[in-house]
């Protein structure tokens, strides 16, 4: 914990940072998008806008996007129709244009057909070749994300398939380092963990993470769908749920430097690459079932155990009660020393 000022440092450097990311949507096509805007009206101001006003200012409240937002085609290929929406409700003949993959479009006009039985808000959309066409809102945001990086991980991130993919490759990382280090009685945390706190703190964050997270999907999926539409890096711009994730994963960033910085220090460099191999395949364990579990409510029980867990064997055998006696560190117990390779009988 002597480098604790270190990391507070970094921590107010790194967050000062973030005021330097102003979340924007970019203007390809040079249109304004009203739905910040929206989001500062007041009531009396509110009142004093034309229905059409008052009603465009409603929808970008409760879809969070309006007028001028843009999109990035995350499907194959987006559909969209030439001709007006009242034609293709009343059964007329109509052309339609795909629009490819990772091709951005922004929304020009926004209809609400109430005789439509399928979906009775209808979106117009440009291209970037400036080509003009209509689709319904449940097509359109089935197949597109917004057009900003952190917009597109949260997508990525939250892939089904990739989560599927990540316990698979998870639970095969975590058994063949798990049985390589115990059958070399390497260091691995939560087991044979080095003397420095950081990499279970760090666990112990990621896990509490994914709780938070599992926990605004199930209680304020509003909350996180208008931060997926309008993401930031500055946790101090956004309601308290998405406020404390946010904090939580700059603290995750910032621990983990103290824990690689730690272990490098503390371990040889093979011995130090497994050990960060075992806590990175140990947190991904950790995001997995705590966001998963979470879901269905089983996940704030296990978190309490776990912090139990983690906590008590960390300090039951971290603890330095011996010296080497040939290089003068710190052990915790008899043996090969880590620093010099000496034996400690």
């Amino acid at each position: 914990m002597k480098k604790l000022p270190i990391v507070l440092l970094l921590m107010m450097t790194v967050l000062m940072m973030t005021g330097c990311y102003n979340r924007h949507t970019p203007s390809r096509f040079q249109l304004k998008d009203s739905t910040r805007f929206a989001d500062t009206l007041t009531q009396a101001q509110f009142d004093s806008l034309s229905r059409e006003q008052q009603d465009s200012a409603d929808f970008a409240v409760k879809h969070h996007y309006s007028v001028g937002f843009n999109f990035i085609v995350r499907a194959d290929s987006l559909e969209l129709i030439s001709q007006q929406p009242e034609e293709i409700v009343s059964n007329m003949t109509v052309d339609s244009f795909s629009v490819p993959k990772d091709a951005p479009i922004a929304v020009t006009d926004i209809r609400i057909m109430s005789s439509d039985s399928i979906d009775s808000v209808w979106v117009q959309l440009v291209t970037e070749q400036y080509k003009t066409g209509w689709t319904h809102e449940s097509q359109l945001l089935s197949r597109v994300d917004p057009d900003d990086p952190i917009s597109q991980f949260i997508s990525t991130f939250s892939n089904r398939h990739l989560i599927i993919f990540m316990i698979v490759i998870s639970l095969i990382a975590v058994g063949y380092i798990t049985r390589k280090l115990l059958r070399q009685n390497s260091h691995i945390v939560h087991f044979n963990d080095i003397n420095s706190f950081y990499p279970t703190l760090l666990a112990l964050i990621v896990a509490s993470s994914a709780t938070f997270y599992a926990t605004i999907q199930n209680f304020a999926p509003e909350t996180w769908r208008d931060f997926y539409f309008h993401p930031t890096l500055n946790p101090f711009s956004q309601p308290w749920p998405i406020e404390i994730f946010l904090i939580s994963v700059w603290a995750m960033l910032i621990v983990g430097i103290a824990a690689v910085d730690d272990t490098r220090h503390q371990l040889k460099f093979d011995d130090a690459f497994w050990y960060l191999c075992g806590l990175g395949a140990v947190c991904a364990v950790d995001y997995i079932v705590f966001s998963i579990s979470t879901l269905y409510y089983i996940g704030y029980v296990l978190l309490v155990l776990y912090i139990w867990f983690a906590i008590r064997t960390y300090f039951k055998h971290n603890r330095d009660t011996y010296i080497c006696g040939n290089c003068g560190a710190k052990l915790h117990r008899k043996g090969r020393c880590p620093y010099c390779g000496a034996m400690n009988e």
